[in-house]
């Protein structure tokens, strides 16, 4: 499950991949434009930094904004940097995994379920960009807007 760290991290590369390319976006704007508690936002943005996703400057005109272009940031990365693996039980993560002790992995269902679970999550979000995540979001709403003219 996305936590609100992956949510809000999210939501603010889609804040910074609609500004011009350059452009710095002030915490304070980021987390009010998106209902964000802004002291959460600055140690995510910090998370963002160091995984090399945003580049910060420090000042009276400083900020964030991307350090890479949206099509080139995938979802699956960021969250898994926020959140974690991205398998449900840690015996289905190939980057995190751990065997369970009350079960023959071999034969267990659950975890051979929890793995299709994990890989159908995975094939989405590795191949989903910023860009199109972004990009979506705004097809949604001229497909909303057309359909109340």
């Amino acid at each position: 499950m996305l936590t609100k760290k992956g949510k809000y991290g999210l939501k603010a590369l889609v804040h910074l991949s609609k500004m011009p390319p350059g452009q710095l976006a002030f915490v304070g704007d980021i987390a009010a434009k998106n209902n964000i508690p802004k002291k959460f936002l600055d140690a995510i943005l910090g998370e963002l930094r160091n995984a090399g996703f945003v580049q910060s400057r420090k000042g009276k005109d400083g900020g964030y904004r991307l350090a890479k272009l949206p099509s080139e940031i995938k979802i699956g990365h960021v969250v898994r940097v926020l959140d974690g693996p991205l398998a449900p039980i840690p015996c289905a993560s190939r980057s995190q995994y751990q065997r369970c002790e009350d079960c023959d992995e071999t034969t267990c269902q659950v975890r051979h379920m929890m793995m299709e679970v994990r890989h159908a999550v995975a094939e989405l979000l590795d191949n989903r960009s910023l860009a199109a995540m972004r990009d979506a979001a705004n097809d949604d709403i001229a497909d909303g807007l057309r359909q109340k003219v």
